[in-house]
């Protein structure tokens, strides 16, 4: 029951999630649309946005601590599908085929997620986690990570690589340390609340800088990777990489798969993998769509004085002209 609680919760954190996205965009287009150009923070929309983005990673927080980490992160996908159907309510897209069958190939490999995921206890002590922070699997898998960033860094740094890739792979290195660092906040924050207090341990305040650490510079390099590339491409393989990491930190720290059956883990990996192929397929689908302002602002255009906006006439047979060429046009014929 723990578990399907914090199935239920991811699901619903990441749908939040992807409402959250599209009532964010839905108040830019309203935005640039009006004449007169505002701030997007002065509107109730975009808050409205940001206030369930707000609700919805606490939600994900918060789902950690009741569920695996192998089963929390690839949930991740109900934010992708969830905002391809969403965007045809909000942002009146039209519905392709190729987001029907990559939302059916997502929502197969959820079902295959949920059903051969680990069964483990999913309350974590304080002493629990300082005992798999010195075990050995982390600690090779610690050395091995730091020793993939630190190469994925210099050449970012030193020979100015800002490839796709070695960005996104940075991202995944960080993203598992913060996994790691969340559900052991989470779960000891829950067994706090439960009256077994946790937070006088020092290795509770050494995650929490450890995942606010982290999350700060894995922002950073996510930024830069959509600063540099289009959405399309960063989405499906951000997730990947994420789920892959992430995955893999909760194997070795947690222990996750340890008493788990061949036939479980082979399912789990193929429910993965439907997921991973559905995400590309709806992240692939989409265009990029850039606003257009829809008036001419002639004092941003070098050599005119005026300040008024200009719509032109379409029906005018001298359409985009300014109105003392009319008059001109006019005498002349």
């Amino acid at each position: 029951q723990t578990q399907l609680l914090g199935v239920l919760l991811a699901a619903a954190s990441n749908f939040l999630i992807s409402v959250s996205l599209n009532i964010q965009k839905c108040a830019h287009r309203r935005l640039v649309c009006q004449a007169e150009q505002k701030p997007y923070y002065t509107s109730k929309l975009w808050w409205c946005g940001i206030i369930l983005l707000g609700l919805g990673e606490v939600g994900n927080f918060t789902a950690y601590g009741f569920a695996p980490i192998a089963l929390v992160a690839p949930l991740g996908c109900v934010s992708v599908i969830g905002s391809a159907f969403i965007s045809v309510f909000f942002l009146k897209k039209t519905m392709r085929t190729a987001d029907i069958l990559g939302g059916a190939l997502t929502i197969t490999g959820i079902y295959l997620l949920v059903t051969f995921a680990p069964n483990v206890p999913q309350e974590l002590t304080a002493r629990q986690v300082q005992n798999y922070l010195v075990s050995w699997p982390f600690l090779v898998y610690s050395i091995l990570e730091i020793i993939v960033f630190c190469i994925l860094l210099y050449f970012y740094k030193r020979k100015a690589v800002k490839n796709i890739v070695v960005l996104l792979m940075m991202v995944a290195l960080l993203a598992s340390l913060t996994v790691i660092a969340v559900k052991a906040v989470s779960s000891m924050i829950a067994l706090s609340v439960k009256g077994k207090m946790q937070l006088t341990y020092s290795v509770f305040y050494i995650m929490i800088v450890l995942m606010a650490a982290s999350c700060a510079f894995q922002t950073k390099f996510l930024n830069q990777a959509m600063h540099l590339y289009e959405a399309t491409a960063v989405v499906p393989i951000n997730f990947v990489f994420f789920t892959t990491s992430a995955t893999i930190s909760g194997v070795i720290f947690y222990r996750e798969f340890q008493s788990a059956a061949l036939l479980s883990v082979f399912m789990f990996l193929f429910g993965c993998l439907l997921s991973f192929l559905g995400v590309v397929i709806i992240a692939r689908s989409k265009e990029e769509e850039h606003l257009q302002i829809p008036f001419i602002d002639c004092g941003h255009i070098p050599g005119q004085k005026l300040t008024g906006k200009i719509q032109p006439d379409s029906h005018s047979s001298c359409y985009g002209t300014l109105n003392k060429e009319d008059d001109l046009v006019k005498r002349q014929s």
